[in-house]
């Protein structure tokens, strides 16, 4: 209940859906995705799609989009550079910062637009969030803020919680950080930290086998577009090994994961299909500032929680924006 208010790429390019090459035919104008985190997923699209709406583009009537999508980071290149070959008027690039860096290195010409959870200017996508400068703007979800917070609300989840496992993908850009803001959040509460680094299906299947051996009490999934694609299996072995988990997006508890804590997505992904739309209207990305969300959500399974044995605090649950019963 509410409380508050591809085709995948495996080794190579794939599009949707099917439309011209050309950045215009008649009045159609072709944008293009560049995904480092696999497969849009429908919300993802439904949320950009609202956006372009908004500033008067339909897809079908007068837009056309080109998708390409992989979960392997060594392909972004390529990727982008076949975006750029094709002459879209816009490129969007999600997922990590592997693919807003992947189309920055393609093109000085073409307008980028990118939504990720790095730190922009650490990252190297922009020199500055109010004045992006260059071909580059978009919506950074970054905020180390957040970790802390899951990592609280994790804690008063299981209260006697003494070591927490955190699941990284080392082979994105922001592993290094995301591992620095974990730490700090688990030090300031007094814990332990056990790192369990994962970029594949057997390594996630062997990190899951190691914290429970390990004896992990709780795990903070890492904030990883890979892992989002992966998440039912990752959801799946939590429930198996009774490991209590928080996410870094709601879609993981709307398939049994037990809690997450996250920006909107559904807001900023809406806020880059508007953001296409200012530029495509003629704006430049060099005048639009990155803009970072405003608000965040909190999602809570009591299904899950009841199945671990778990008893969520009254002040939890009000703090809940959802709870799923």
């Amino acid at each position: 209940m509410r409380r508050r208010d591809f085709i995948s790429l495996i080794g190579g390019v794939a599009a949707w859906p099917r439309v011209t090459c050309a950045q215009q035919v008649g009045s159609v104008t072709t944008i293009g995705f560049l995904s480092s985190g696999g497969a849009l997923t429908p919300s993802t699209l439904a949320a950009i799609r609202q956006g372009l709406r908004e500033m008067g583009y339909v897809e079908g009537r007068n837009l056309a989009i080109e998708i390409r999508a992989t979960e392997q980071y060594d392909q972004m290149p390529m990727l982008a550079a076949d975006l750029v070959r094709r002459g879209v008027a816009v490129i969007y690039a999600l997922g990590t910062a592997n693919s807003a860096l992947a189309a920055k290195s393609a093109t000085t010409t073409i307008p980028i637009v990118f939504t990720n959870g790095s730190d922009p200017v650490k990252s190297g996508i922009v020199d500055n969030i109010n004045h992006a400068g260059g071909n580059v703007t978009g919506v950074s979800y970054y905020n180390s803020d957040i970790i802390t917070k899951r990592l609280e609300l994790l804690s008063k989840l299981v209260p006697g919680a003494t070591t927490f496992g955190f699941l990284n993908n080392p082979a994105i850009l922001t592993s290094k950080q995301n591992l620095a803001d974990m730490e700090a959040a688990v030090s300031a509460l007094g814990r332990r930290m056990s790192v369990l680094n994962a970029s594949t299906e057997d390594e996630i299947n062997a990190a899951f086998a190691n914290a429970a051996e390990s004896r992990v009490d709780a795990l903070l999934v890492g904030p990883d577009p890979t892992f989002t694609a992966k998440r039912a299996q990752i959801v799946a072995l939590a429930t198996r090994y009774r490991i209590p988990a928080n996410y870094f997006r709601r879609v993981y508890c709307e398939i049994g994961g037990l809690s997450s804590y996250s920006a909107v997505f559904s807001e900023t992904e809406r806020q880059a299909g508007i953001y296409i739309g200012r530029i495509l209207k003629g704006e430049k990305a060099a005048d639009l500032p990155v803009q970072q969300p405003a608000k965040f959500e909190m999602v809570l399974n009591l299904r899950t929680a009841r199945a671990l044995g778990l008893i969520i605090p009254q002040t939890v649950l009000a703090l809940a924006d959802e709870v799923i019963e």
